[in-house]
């Protein structure tokens, strides 16, 4: 049996609950879970906002801890391997996309926490595919984040080959943005920090920016026009796209990997003009994922959290709805206080 926590009904409390998860698939994973992040996706399934939630719903797709048994037919993995879990649980691998690594791609992929029970667990299983061993040094209170918001961030730098040399916006500086800002400083861009808090420029500069702009000033941002190789949005918000657009140098990208509220409006001809590109990603193939968390381990890149024990697991889901979370919030799913969940032994970077 797994001891979990789930969502009874649509935005309703977290309230303590137990599943038999049956066998283990001969390609599955089982995790025991120590640390789990929680990220605005989790809410938006608790609440039901797009329409693909089932109740009782065990959220929590940002899971580290170890592997505690393996299916049959597993030989990458082995029990007590330090690992880590995130948006997808399982692919099809045999598309073109899984055969290719682009497992994020795949049309069959398998959501965490869409039509099975996710992290917010004693327990979680998925496809050993999908689960990726941690590097020795990563702080593992830490580490979930990176397994959504990190990769998230971190997937366009492969995909769009990101240079050294240049010049990066990031608009937004939350949950998704500030790792964006460690990300790129170690990458060695030239990083500005796009933000309309002002509570938030001292800390924009402090995790990798080099220059803020004031998102809500116009005048600001026509004075940049022709500077940026790359603008990363990491907001939901709809903006003046345009104005950002005539930041971009030609042949410039305005990439979205937050989804805005309202379609965007776009004038082609200022695309084709100057070549400049506008694109989306979603998170990242196992691989990529293996791939920033060695960079992660290299340059001692790691989100900055809220702790929460388990047992107050509806109040951190509460502080990420307030919007005052700095930056991320995880829940230790070992606390001592939590009556019927199991401990494990787990290391500390």
């Amino acid at each position: 049996m797994i001891n979990a926590y789930a969502a009874m009904t649509p935005a309703g409390s977290l309230v303590p609950f137990t599943y038999d998860p049956g066998p283990l698939g001969s390609d599955e994973v089982e995790i025991q879970v120590a640390y789990c992040g929680i990220c605005q996706s989790d809410v938006s399934m608790i609440d039901n906002e797009w329409g693909r939630s089932s109740y009782p719903l065990v959220a929590g797709h940002e899971v580290v801890g170890s592997v505690a048994r393996v299916g049959a037919a597993v030989s990458t993995l082995h029990a007590g391997d330090q690992v880590g879990l995130g948006w997808h649980a399982g692919y099809c691998m045999q598309c073109t996309q899984c055969a290719t690594g682009e497992h994020n791609l795949c049309l069959a992929v398998q959501p965490t926490i869409i039509g099975r029970h996710g992290g917010f667990a004693d327990r979680v299983r998925a496809a050993a595919a999908s689960v990726v061993p941690l590097p020795a040094d990563i702080d593992l209170t830490r580490a979930g984040p990176l397994f959504c918001g990190g990769i998230t961030v971190f997937n366009p730098l492969l995909q769009y080959a990101v240079q050294p040399t240049d010049r990066v916006g990031v608009i937004g500086i939350g949950g998704l943005g500030h790792m964006a800002l460690k990300f790129l400083k170690a990458w060695g861009c030239d990083v500005t920090a796009f933000t309309s808090s002002a509570s938030k420029v001292d800390d924009a500069l402090a995790m990798g920016a080099s220059h803020t702009i004031d998102s809500t000033d116009p005048a600001a941002l026509a004075r940049h026009a022709n500077t940026f190789d790359l603008i990363l949005s990491t907001v939901d918000a709809s903006l003046d796209w345009g104005a950002y657009l005539g930041t971009l140098k030609p042949k410039g990208r305005l990439h979205f990997v937050g989804i805005p509220t309202q379609a965007l409006e776009l004038n082609v001809i200022a695309l084709l003009r100057s070549q400049k590109a506008v694109s989306a990603s979603p998170v990242g193939s196992p691989q990529a994922i293996a791939t920033m968390l060695a960079f992660a381990s290299r340059h001692a890149i790691q989100p900055e959290i809220e702790l929460f024990p388990v047992a107050r697991i509806n109040d951190a889901i509460e502080r990420l709805r307030s919007g005052q979370a700095r930056y991320r919030v995880v829940v230790d799913m070992t606390a001592s206080n939590n009556a019927g969940f199991s401990s494990t032994s787990l290391r500390q970077g």
